[in-house]
């Protein structure tokens, strides 16, 4: 049986994927307890990183072509527009710690490979080696099986964000990732670059994305969400209209539908979600706990809804 929802879901954080959902618990009882925003965005993001389970994100996640784990983070402020982000560094335990620090300075606030990890050093982050046994036997299977040229990209290439909203009316994003399995060494998709994987602003909302970075950068389409919101248009009409357009726009230049998905939240927190997949599963969290919620679009019509997945759905789901 599977419950559909008319209404926008209400909650102080949105984050993308089943695999977020123990990292927002842990964050929002933190925003519950002393409405601490950073560092209940940093948590929740953490918790994703820190679980070898999840091979699009932190620690275990798939390699680059020469067999190295390269990771993206960025977090952004919504009441400053203060921005950090870490691109391309290779065994740092948490990233996202590093691209929090970042977004508190005014200029060098995102910095990539080299640099980045000299930050985190002069920081004092925790380093770690981030290939597991697990991926580095997947790395080397997919090398004896295919060639170079006929390697994919591992499909579900998911991004952990996360949103958040204090008492105050503060707004923040968070996003993280390992990026696609195999990628050229040094690529750098739409995650840690402001305006298309993350955006927040405390008088607007804030929105995220999640899926094929290339797609997803050629429209801005976390920045496009926000600036629908700032002209009165409702969170969830947001992401579904900003997304709808982009994917239209990318349609009519012959791209494949590769998989984008959207989460978004305005300054009353109020959450919408929007994607190009079947079910693109997403939670939300606030005063009364934690709950995952699926965003599905019909792939004939185009049409949008929000469903609350029953037990055999979650039993029965792929999806992190």
């Amino acid at each position: 049986m599977i419950t559909k929802i008319m209404n926008s879901p209400v909650g102080q954080m949105i984050s993308t994927w089943r695999m977020s959902e123990e990292g927002l618990r842990l964050g929002n009882q933190i925003l519950q307890e002393n409405d601490n925003l950073g560092e209940a965005i940093v948590r929740a993001v953490k918790c994703v990183e820190d679980d070898p389970a999840y091979v699009s994100v932190g620690y275990g996640g798939l390699p680059n072509r020469e067999g190295q784990v390269e990771l993206d983070a960025a977090y952004m402020d919504g009441d400053t527009l203060g921005t950090g982000a870490v691109i391309s560094v290779k065994n740092l335990k948490n990233p996202i710690e590093a691209a929090y620090r970042l977004s508190k300075k005014n200029r060098s606030c995102i910095l990539a490979g080299d640099g980045a990890m000299k930050y985190a050093s002069y920081e004092g982050l925790a380093y770690q080696n981030m290939l597991t046994e697990s991926s580095r036997k997947r790395y080397e299977e997919e090398l004896k099986v295919s060639k170079q040229e006929e390697i994919r990209a591992y499909e579900g290439h998911d991004t952990v964000c996360v949103i958040g909203r204090s008492r105050e009316g503060s707004m923040a994003c968070g996003v993280s990732t390992s990026g696609l399995y195999m990628k050229e060494p040094g690529r750098v998709g739409d995650s840690p670059l402001i305006g298309s994987g993350f955006y927040a602003d405390s008088e607007a909302g804030a929105a995220a994305a999640t899926g094929m970075g290339e797609d997803i950068m050629k429209g801005c389409l976390s920045f496009s969400i926000v600036e629908k919101m700032r002209n009165g248009m409702n969170v969830q009409e947001a992401c579904e209209k900003a997304l709808r357009e982009h994917w239209r726009r990318l349609e009519r230049r012959g791209y494949p539908n590769n998989g984008m998905s959207v989460i978004a939240m305005d300054t009353q927190g109020n959450t919408g979600a929007a994607t190009t997949l079947e079910e693109f599963p997403f939670v939300v969290a606030g005063e009364n706990g934690c709950r995952l919620y699926v965003a599905s679009m019909d792939q004939e019509t185009g049409e949008h809804f929000l469903f609350v997945p029953d037990k055999e759905w979650i039993k029965n789901s792929k999806s992190d």
